[in-house]
Parts: structure tokens; C-alpha cells; sequence
């Protein structure tokens, strides 16, 4: 990290603002104070104004449609970056690192969504929402680990970021594959013929980011028509960026990935936080608390999660196809398998699919989302924090 040159005293401000921002804590901690501050608007005078706000149209999309799908579709570029980054360079790069993150994200997707189910069966009309529970919300829970800091082992918070990025590489294609509808043949056309000149400009060796970055906005304008949801276009552009074109030339995903990284992290995911999360509280009862889907959600997110991640991990762990994370206790892995259940940005993105077109149901979801997410996030801090603190007592006595 650079640092200023100059007084002591603006250079250790500025030293710590940095730190701040550049730690994996900072965007988690702007995503919980967005949240909070969302269910305050939602719950105070200035309700009506936020929710009128959120559908007032600009260019025939209103500015709730423009987040979700415009903005948001920044944010998948960025996850489909980091996915190809990983899996060609990086922690995910050969099979024996992807095993356990690989079977701890199935085993976390599948036993939520069976969860969900299995609450919701009775209702047709809910099972739409199946997928609701199934992801992981990275800055969150990577927040928490973080303020967490040296208590929790490099180890588990590397299983926990590969862990998300092949969750959300499972919630990609579970969006492009259940949650696309009323295809427009034309408008599909048009963007093949996107996705052929982004693969062209890649085979070409091209390493400038313009031609990407004009050729990914068709892409997103004619998948958005398509009836595929608009998010997906900025997967694809990603898996098309080169990240090692030569020798001499700087990786443009790379530098793509650094520049977006602080807009999502700062800017965007909390716009989206605060946008979604608001949800009005006045008429909560215990009854509605406990309905079906709200209930489906936060059971998976609570008791789907850790069984899945956890229980798939100790099952691959057994079978010898995997080793713990090093250094790690079994009582610090079930942590961070409870922690898996903070399903926030993700699940209320999915959830924004599964119900665009019944409010009601999206407020119902939006409960469940967040009491989840709170649990889990509750319940895994506590686990960590009470194994270090055993440690500690434990190291004490021995001296």
C-alpha cells in the first residue's frame, strides 16, 4: 500500500481510512448499516416515499428494475471475473483445491432448497422460491470473519471464498436455467452474435477493454430483451476477457476486476442492499413470522446451510476425498459452515425472480431472508468466538 508523504498526522488518517476500505471487513460492515438504515426508511414516515421512489420509471425500466438489472449486472461481471481468475489461476486452479469447497457448495445447495421444499410443499404457489436459500452472501460473511481477524485460521476464510465462488457459479446457472422465461428468438439472436465477437476479440489477442466493454453493453441491452435476465450478460462478457494474453502485456481482467472491485464492494451492493431490504414491519405478527415461506427461508438458511456444507464436508473428509482446512478445529469448520447460512445479496436477488410479480410474497421473503442471514451470522460468530476464547483458557493454563 502506498503511503503519503507529509505531516505524521494526515498520513496516519489517511493510512487508516485505506486499511478501512481495502480490509474484507469494511464492505460487509456498509452492507449491514445499508440494511439497518433500509428497514428504518421502510418503518418511518418517509416509507412512501421510498417505496414511490424505487418505481418511478427512467428509459422505460424503473429505478428498482435499473438497479436489479443494470447495476447488478456489474456485480455479476465482477463474480464471473473472480470465478475464471480462480479456477485458471488462482485457489480453484486444480482439482484437489476445488474438492472440499466443491462438495461443501453442492451439499449448500442442495439441502436448502430440499429444506424450503419440504416447508413449503403444501403451497404451489411458493416452490418458485426453492432456490431462495441456496446461496451465500460473500461480503457478509467474509465481514464476519474478518472482524473476527486472527482468531479464525487463513485457512477456513480461503475455504470460505472459494466455498462462495462456486455458490454463486451454482446460482448463476440456476438463474439462466429456471428462472428464464417468454424467450425473444430475435433478441437471442442478436446476442449470440454479441457473445461470437466478444469470443473473436478474445482468439484475436485483443488486450484493450473498450471493445469488451461496447460489446458487453449490446449484450446486456439484447439479453435483457431476450427474456434471459440481464445479470447473465455480464457472466459471459467476464468468461471472455483475456487474463493472460502475453508476457508483456498487463492482464485485462485483472485490471477490469481491481477497478470494478471497489464500485461493487462501496457502491453498488450496498445500493442494491438498501433498495431490496426495505420491508415494512408494522403488521409483523408472530403467525406471518412463522408462514410458510418466510419459515422455508430461514430454516434453510439456518439449519439447510450447516447441514449441508458441514455435513457434505465431514462426509468427503471421511471418505478420504479431503483434508480440514489446516490448522482448523472441527468446531471452527462448523463456524464457518453456520456462517454459510448469510444467504443476503443473493437470496434477495433470486427472491426478486422467483416473486417480481406478487408483492406480498416478496416482502414474506425478504423476512425470511434477513432473519436467516441474522441467525446464522449470530450463531456462527458465537461458535468462533467461543472455541478461540476455550484456546485461550486452555493455552493459560498450560503456562
Amino acid at each position: 500500500m502506498d503511503h503519503e508523504q507529509g505531516s505524521a498526522k494526515p498520513a496516519r488518517h489517511i493510512s487508516l481510512l485505506r486499511t478501512f476500505l481495502g480490509s474484507e471487513a469494511a464492505s460487509g460492515v456498509i452492507l449491514m448499516g445499508v440494511t439497518v438504515l433500509a428497514l428504518i426508511v421502510a418503518n418511518s414516515p418517509l416509507a412512501d416515499a421510498y417505496f414511490h421512489a424505487l418505481h418511478i420509471e427512467v428509459l422505460g425500466l424503473s429505478i428498482l428494475h435499473w438497479i436489479n438489472d443494470a447495476l447488478m449486472a456489474l456485480f455479476f461481471l465482477l463474480v464471473g471475473l473472480e470465478i475464471k481468475r480462480e479456477f485458471l489461476d488462482g485457489q480453484l486452479s486444480t482439482w484437489s483445491r476445488r474438492m472440499l469447497p466443491g462438495i461443501a457448495a453442492f451439499g449448500g445447495m442442495v439441502i436448502p432448497a430440499f429444506v424450503f421444499l419440504v416447508v413449503t410443499w403444501s403451497d404451489p404457489s411458493l416452490r418458485r422460491g426453492w432456490a431462495i436459500p441456496a446461496a451465500t452472501d460473500i461480503a457478509f460473511a467474509l465481514g464476519v470473519l474478518a472482524i473476527l481477524g486472527s482468531r479464525v485460521p487463513a485457512s477456513l476464510k480461503i475455504f470460505l471464498t472459494a466455498l462462495a465462488i462456486l455458490d454463486d457459479l451454482g446460482a448463476i446457472i440456476i438463474i439462466a436455467f429456471f428462472y428464464t422465461e417468454g424467450l425473444n428468438l430475435p433478441m437471442l439472436g442478436a446476442a449470440a452474435v454479441c457473445v461470437a465477437a466478444l469470443i473473436a476479440l478474445n482468439r484475436l489477442g485483443i488486450v484493450r477493454l473498450a471493445p469488451y466493454l461496447i460489446t458487453g453493453a449490446l449484450l446486456w441491452f439484447f439479453v435483457l430483451k431476450s427474456g434471459i435476465h440481464a445479470t447473465l450478460a455480464g457472466v459471459v462478457l467476464a468468461l471472455t476477457v483475456p487474463l493472460h494474453p502475453n508476457p508483456e502485456a498487463v492482464s485485462p481482467l485483472l485490471k477490469l476486476e481491481h477497478a470494478l472491485q471497489p464500485w461493487v464492494a462501496f457502491a453498488i451492493i450496498p445500493i442494491f442492499g438498501f433498495a431490496n431490504a426495505g420491508v415494512p414491519l408494522g403488521n409483523l405478527t408472530m403467525d406471518s413470522l412463522l408462514s410458510p415461506l418466510p419459515l422455508g427461508i430461514a430454516l434453510g438458511l439456518i439449519i439447510g446451510k450447516q447441514v449441508g456444507v458441514f455435513g457434505f464436508s465431514m462426509l468427503a473428509v471421511k471418505l478420504r476425498l479431503a483434508d480440514v482446512p489446516a490448522r482448523a478445529t472441527i468446531t471452527q469448520f462448523y463456524g464457518v459452515a453456520l456462517l454459510c447460512g448469510i444467504g443476503f445479496t443473493m437470496s434477495l436477488f433470486i427472491g426478486a425472480l422467483a416473486f417480481e410479480k406478487t408483492p406480498e410474497l416478496m416482502s414474506a421473503t425478504k423476512i425470511g431472508v434477513l432473519a436467516g442471514s441474522f441467525l446464522s451470522a449470530l450463531a456462527g460468530w458465537l461458535i468462533l468466538v467461543f472455541t478461540d476464547n476455550r484456546a485461550q483458557a486452555r493455552s493459560a493454563r498450560s503456562i
